[in-house]
Parts: structure tokens; C-alpha cells; sequence
């Protein structure tokens, strides 16, 4: 299928690995132009070759920026003035107590996971609405649904996240920019691969056996009773962010493995 992406330009922020690296590949193999972004040169210069090796005709570039600072999402946007596309991915996580969770920590949560993609909406969503196209798309999770107790300062980003998305749709009205939200499940990426191993050496069981367990006791509720792949995540939201897609706005849409028991 042609998604019709063939001119278009999109920032991925977070790109250097994972999901976020995943949808900048999927773009690029549909034939975007693919701002990736990370916090340091050396990350995403390693992608960058990663990228330019597995498709050779694509057009990739690469941004630092770490959005916990204001004044470096600034210097983004006067390097990427305009765009198509835009992917609000970047987002931090740690699992820790809430009692323990302290406001700057909370505060830094938020600057990151929320006030990333406000910044960089609040620059593109004007532009896009007077070119009348365009894509937005936050990354969330399930974790925005189903509150983690061991993440709760993570999972309230998430929660805020779908409230910003669903805010700036609104805006959208009338046009052909849509604004919309991904909730990614359990995703197998270099993270959690990490966590089955390392658990699965701590118990001398294999990966398989952690795994199984991880579903029938932490995420009873999936429907697919196994990680999500990067690709799987990546595509859907490649799909989302094509012309193809463009009754698709203001929503909170699943790729989750049926995990979250309720209707969105």
C-alpha cells in the first residue's frame, strides 16, 4: 500500500532507539524526509548510520536536543522551522515509590513527557492549520490508562498527554490537520529485553518462562499475550500519520494487545 508520504517531513523526537526509532524507519521506507532527534551527537549519529545503511535512497537528518532544557527545543525549531509531520515520542520513565517521588522529580517528568510536545506543537500546529495539512501524533501508553503504582508520576505524563492531544484536535476543526494519540502496550524493545534477561538470570529461568509469567500475572488482561514488536507500534502510527488516514482525529487510539479492558 502507498501511504502516500513521498514529500512529506517529519520530526520524531526520541529517535534514536526504539519505538521512536522504529517510526522513523517505517517513514523513511514510505518515503519521508525524517528529522530524528536524541540527546547527544554520538546517539544519533549511530542511528543515522543505522538508518542510511538499511534504506540507502532515503533522506534522514538528525537533531540533539534534551527536553528537559527550554532553550535547546528552541534551537531545534529555529534548525526545523517547518514541518509536516510531527512525533511527540521522547519521554523518560523510572519506577520508584510515590511517597518518595519529589517535586522536582514530578516537575522534571512533566517538562519532558508533556512540555516537549506542547512546545513543539504550539510552533507546528499554526503552520500546519495555515498550509491546512498536517499530522500530530503523542506517543503515550497503557500506563496513562492503567496507572502503574510504581510509576505513578510516569503514568500521569501519560494521562496529560491524551488531554493535550485531544485539546489541540479541537483546534483542528474543519481542516485537513488532524491531531491524535497512540497507547502503545508492552513493546519489545531494548528495555524491556533488558528487564525479561536480567530477571530470567536473577531466577535461573529462561526468557521464554519470564516472559509467559510477565503475562499471566503483570499483564493478565493482553489479548496477544506477548510483547508487541517495535514494527507492529511503528506502522500503525506510520498509517496514522499518512493522507490515508485522515479521518482519524482527536482520538486515543490502541495498539496495546487488548491489554486495557475498557472502550476508548
Amino acid at each position: 500500500m502507498d501511504l502516500k508520504l513521498t514529500g512529506k517531513t517529519a520530526l520524531v523526537t526520541g529517535s534514536t532507539a526504539g519505538i521512536g526509532f522504529g517510526i522513523a524507519r517505517r517513514l523513511l521506507q514510505e518515503g519521508a524526509c525524517v528529522i530524528i532527534n536524541g540527546r547527544t551527537e554520538t546517539r544519533i549519529n549511530s542511528a543515522l548510520d543505522q538508518l542510511r545503511q538499511a534504506i540507502p535512497d532515503c533522506t534522514v537528518h538528525g537533531c540533539a536536543a534534551d527536553f528537559a532544557d527550554a532553550a535547546a527545543v528552541q534551537h531545534l525549531l529555529d534548525d526545523h522551522d517547518s514541518i509536516d509531520i510531527l512525533i511527540n515520542n521522547v519521554g523518560i520513565f523510572a519506577p520508584k515509590p510515590f511517597a518518595e517521588i519529589t517535586d522536582e522529580e514530578w516537575l522534571h517528568f512533566f517538562e519532558v513527557n508533556v512540555l516537549s510536545g506542547v512546545r513543539l506543537s504550539r510552533h507546528y500546529l499554526p503552520q500546519m492549520l495555515k498550509q491546512n495539512w498536517g499530522r500530530i501524533i503523542f506517543i503515550s501508553s497503557e500506563s496513562g490508562i492503567q496507572i502503574p503504582a510504581e510509576m505513578v508520576h510516569y503514568g500521569t505524563t501519560k494521562t496529560a498527554q491524551l488531554g493535550v492531544s485531544r485539546g489541540l484536535a479541537q483546534l483542528t476543526a474543519g481542516t485537513n490537520v488532524t491531531v491524535n494519540t497512540v497507547i502503545p502496550g508492552s513493546t519489545r524493545s531494548e528495555g524491556s529485553e533488558k528487564f525479561i534477561s536480567d530477571l530470567a538470570q536473577e531466577r535461573g529461568l529462561s526468557n521464554e518462562e519470564v516472559e509467559r509469567e510477565f503475562f499471566e500475572k503483570v499483564r493478565p488482561t493482553s489479548l496477544l499475550e506477548r510483547f508487541a514488536t517495535i514494527d507492529e507500534v511503528a506502522t500503525f502510527v506510520t498509517y496514522l500519520a499518512s493522507p490515508l488516514a485522515a479521518a482519524n482525529n482527536g482520538a486515543a487510539l490502541r495498539v496495546d494487545g487488548g491489554t486495557v479492558p475498557t472502550i476508548l
